[in-house]
């Protein structure tokens, strides 16, 4: 699909599903479709764009040049003179803004709730709170109008709305992504984050973002060989849980042993000591370093547009003593200690994201009581220096589940890793007799696949119509010389793909195919010594546009 095509869609689907707050700000749909025609443009012209088309949002304290930075209020509202840099190398790469989503005011929220553009909804039951601060964002990407968003997480705010919403969200390592042009929480702990409905896009849009960051590395310790060690503490350490949410944890728990990870089991102690610091201790202060001038004028001016909740939290930081933050940082220090002990040599630990899903009605009734248990398992991952990943993990009641695992600092690569063991899924590449609505592709739906998006090959390949029944091309790859093709790239249950692979005749074989963002996935080739015969079609783009001839 063209990337004016995705665009037209995206628009199109966000009248579909009518959630206005989800959004601060919208760039008008001519512009954004005009900069998708220049991407399709560049395409055409061979330029390399790993992300030609991918649709993102960013949360509304990042900056968008064109589009006002609120971080959810509007009289804090000013106009950036250019990208944060996260946004920037997205778009460098060929990924196209729609617009800045809703958030909990200045991040100060794990709720999704607190934001004068209204309290954004859960993606799957609207009575429900969506989760924040990063709510917009989760929400966006969840209901399929973008394929990336980008948050911040402080004390869990890529975590929670991805939990709550059934979307991947990755925390990376403090300073992997630039957090300039975002506008601060807590400016020491804050990170940019990434949704998306994959694991691997967001470890692709993770790429785009990250440098070196700006402090000296500390070199990780050689990992042991051996199977994924996984840190897990006993059920009667993580508290209340919601119904059912235990047993959906023990589920994930055996998914992970059953493959063929080793399992110990952890004090949680100084994780959930340090958690209720963030908060109840010193660290608050930060907050009121970032915005609390700017909210003292406001108040002082009527507050119209403040949140209550937000602004109570952050000028009550403004008198702690400095006293209590060293005392507090001497604290942390002990149990950041006690927790990298605990942790050893594994390699991440599995948590629920969070003990439960609060609705609406329970958030407005205690706001403060149902946001720091939200952030019972996410607080500390910041302030310990960890990289976090969560992912879904199931249903309870019809609701998304997830968890999270969490590891040392510089360990994103392998945290994905081991998540990818709750999604034990591949994805394949077609561009024949296989895609949507061709004669083979009934075979792929009744392996239980789903279709993940419509892209092109890298401009290495050549197409042939091979002489078959049902008719069918041959692809093969050249290098120089080569065209991109039309193709669709599907998700597949691993299972599914050696059934598939056994029962695929000659001359087809099942090889990597490059796609146009760089990345690697099986797809369909052919035998070299089959095209002899065959006519080559690789000027018409594709198999589908051959067959409309």
């Amino acid at each position: 699909m063209s990337a004016l095509n995705r665009v037209r869609r995206a628009y199109n689907r966000i009248e579909a599903v009518d959630r206005p707050e989800i959004w601060i700000d919208l760039r008008p749909r001519a512009e954004v479709e005009e900069e998708a025609q220049a991407i399709d443009a560049r395409l055409a012209a061979s330029e390399h764009l790993p992300l030609a088309g991918r649709l993102f949002a960013a949360k509304g304290n990042i900056d968008v040049h064109g589009l006002r930075t609120t971080a959810g209020c509007p009289a804090y509202a000013y106009r950036p003179e250019a990208d944060a840099p996260a946004v920037a190398r997205l778009r460098a790469a060929g990924a196209v803004a729609l617009g800045t989503t809703n958030l909990d005011q200045f991040a100060t929220g794990l709720v999704g709730t607190r934001s004068p553009y209204g309290a954004v909804r859960n993606a799957h039951d609207p009575q429900r709170v969506s989760g924040g601060s990063s709510s917009g964002s989760a929400v966006a990407v969840a209901l399929d109008i973008v394929d990336l968003a980008l948050g911040t997480d402080t004390a869990g705010s890529g975590r929670v709305p991805a939990a709550f919403n059934g979307v991947v969200g990755l925390k990376p390592t403090r300073g992997l992504v630039p957090s300039t042009g975002v506008v601060p929480a807590c400016a020491s702990i804050d990170c940019v984050t990434v949704f998306a409905r994959t694991l691997p896009e967001a470890e692709q849009a993770l790429a785009h973002m990250a440098s070196p960051p700006g402090r000296a590395l500390v070199p990780l310790a050689p990992r042991l060989p051996g199977p994924w060690r996984i840190a897990l503490p006993p059920l009667a350490q993580l508290g209340e849980l919601d119904e059912g949410w235990a047993e959906a944890f023990e589920a994930a728990v055996a998914r992970f042993a059953r493959a063929g990870a080793e399992l110990r089991t952890i004090d949680l102690t100084p994780f959930t000591e340090a958690a209720g610091m963030l908060y109840e201790g010193a660290f608050v202060a930060e907050r009121y370093t970032a915005v609390g001038s700017f909210v003292d004028k406001l108040i002082a001016e009527g507050g119209a547009g403040l949140d209550p909740t937000v602004a109570g939290i952050i000028t009550r930081a403004r008198d702690i003593p400095a006293h209590r933050l060293f005392a507090d940082q001497e604290r942390l220090a002990a149990l950041r200690d006690r927790a990298l002990a605990e942790l050893a040599d594994a390699d991440a630990l599995l948590l629920p994201t969070t003990p439960g899903h609060p609705t609406l009605a329970e958030v407005a009734a205690d706001p403060l009581g149902a946001n720091a248990r939200l952030g019972r398992f996410t607080n500390s991952t910041n302030l310990f220096d960890l990289a976090a990943v969560a992912v879904p993990a199931g249903e309870v009641g019809g609701l998304p589940f997830g968890v999270m695992l969490i590891g040392p600092a510089f360990t994103d690569e392998r945290l994905a890793r081991v998540a990818s063991a709750l999604t034990p899924e591949t994805r394949i590449a077609v561009v024949g007799a296989h895609l949507s609505g061709q004669p083979l592709n009934p075979q792929l739906l009744a392996l239980g696949a789903r279709l993940d998006r419509t892209t092109t090959t890298a401009p290495a390949y050549r197409l042939h119509a091979l002489p078959t029944d049902p008719p069918k091309p041959g692809l093969v790859h050249v290098g120089a010389g080569g065209a991109a093709i039309e193709t669709e790239v599907w998700w597949l249950p691993a299972e599914g793909l050696g059934r598939l692979l056994a029962a695929l005749p000659r001359p087809m074989a099942l090889g990597s195919v490059e796609l146009a963002d760089g990345s690697r996935v099986p797809g369909f080739l052919c035998e070299p010594g089959a095209l002899t015969d065959a006519e080559d079609i690789t000027g018409y783009g594709g198999w589908r546009a051959y067959l409309d001839r």
